[in-house]
């Protein structure tokens, strides 16, 4: 049989096996973070007992070591259920290994016009307006590169600077499975950094260890539009800064700490 065409496919409860789609730009056997950022935000919403009447607000990622292609764990606890909030926090492991991401969610409890809605509207250049834009060379077929398609309105992946870039998931999450409006923002959350890239890739490594997501509203459409900055200290640490849009407007923030060295 061939590779699913889904980022994951779903083994049972709590425990997923990895695709070659997710597989990140520099090493073969590792995941780019965006498919286990969104697989972990997937398991805050559906933990038993979760809530209906609740929505991350923000979840923030800790990535403690490259993600693996393979099986995966999921374990989730809830470290502490309000009325109007909670916080939820998430693991991922390879099977029978140590947790390889955290994530931590808040959740916040929503009703239907319940308040004003105090929000500007569309601040970027729609998706239709712009071609496809390609990554930068991958050495393999396939990946997230492949996975994903990208249309920048500033910038490309190849030039230092700024940039805005839509992005749409060309496959589900898991297979067999609907795609959620927070998979979509989350899948590409952690692309920022190379959005804007300032560094030649040649001669600079720039890693991102954490990955915070702020939503004021989840995306509504197949779109998601990352409009990035990065900035870097002398002394080697940088700060990835995005904007998050749909094609409404903007939708929330993201940001990544970088590590910023020589190669």
């Amino acid at each position: 049989m061939g590779t699913p065409e889904a980022f994951y496919e779903r083994i049972d409860t709590g425990r997923f096996l990895a695709t070659e789609h997710t597989r990140g730009p520099w090493d073969p056997g590792a995941q780019h973070a965006g498919p286990p950022a969104a697989l972990l935000g997937r398991a805050v919403e559906e933990r038993p007992g979760a809530r209906g009447d609740m929505r991350v607000a923000r979840i923030t990622y800790e990535i403690l070591r490259p993600v693996p292609i393979g099986p995966l764990e999921l374990t989730t606890s809830v470290l502490r259920a309000g009325r109007g909030t909670e916080v939820v926090e998430a693991a991922l492991a390879p099977a029978g290994g140590a947790p390889v991401m955290l994530a931590r969610a808040l959740r916040i409890r929503v009703a239907a016009e319940s308040v004003p809605a105090v929000a500007p509207g569309p601040q970027v250049p729609p998706p239709g307006e712009v071609g496809v834009t390609p990554f930068f060379p991958v050495p393999w077929e396939t990946g997230y590169h492949t996975a994903m398609e990208t249309r920048f309105t500033e910038g490309t992946f190849v030039e230092r600077g700024p940039g805005t870039c839509w992005m749409r998931m060309r496959i589900p999450l898991v297979a067999g499975e609907d795609v959620t409006p927070l998979d979509r923002v989350l899948v590409a959350a952690d692309s920022g950094n190379g959005i804007s890239s300032v560094m030649d890739f040649a001669r600079y490594v720039f890693v991102n260890g954490d990955l915070s997501v702020h939503l004021h509203r989840h995306p509504v459409g197949e779109w998601v539009c990352v409009e990035a900055r990065t900035s870097v200290d002398a002394a080697g640490i940088g700060l990835a800064d995005a904007r998050l849009h749909d094609e409404k407007g903007p939708i929330g923030r993201s940001a990544q700490s970088l590590f910023v060295a020589p190669r």
